[in-house]
């Protein structure tokens, strides 16, 4: 009995349920399980349908874990677009806070630490709410 067009379904579900969860694994198995449907097509016994498919699960598997495991290392981009910025500062105020110019606009700021020094140029290093984080210029 040709059971290729069972192969391919259960890859077109795998597709589908991947398109859900985006970890790729299942898009691994998918190609896996249409790989037996054309093995399935060219005639060949279930068990070497069945050997075909889980061998090329493995190797999927391993190469997309080599994959994730060689770009995660690369550093991530901050989703706060103002970290890194350069901003004036305007006035340093006595509770160590400061007012200062960013984005054609005055915020409050403050030190990242009591042991950052005040200067007229700072660099955002992070923000809490409305409130600006600052940090030393690098050199």
């Amino acid at each position: 009995m040709t059971m290729y067009y069972l192969w391919w379904i259960a890859a077109a579900i795998l597709v589908g349920v991947e398109m859900m969860t985006g970890t790729f694994y299942l898009l691994v198995l998918a190609v896996a399980a249409a790989a037996a449907g054309v093995l399935a097509f060219v005639g060949l016994d279930f068990w070497w349908q069945v050997a075909g498919a889980a061998l090329v699960a493995i190797v999927g598997t391993y190469l997309l874990h080599a994959w994730k495991k060689k770009n995660a290392t690369q550093p991530k981009l901050s989703a706060n677009l103002d970290v890194g910025q350069r901003v004036r500062v305007n006035e340093w105020r006595d509770d160590g806070s400061a007012r200062v110019t960013y984005r054609g606009a005055q915020w409050d700021a403050v030190m990242e630490s009591e042991m950052t020094p005040k200067r007229e140029q700072m660099v955002i290093v992070a923000t809490r709410g409305s409130q600006l984080v600052l940090g030393p210029v690098p050199q």
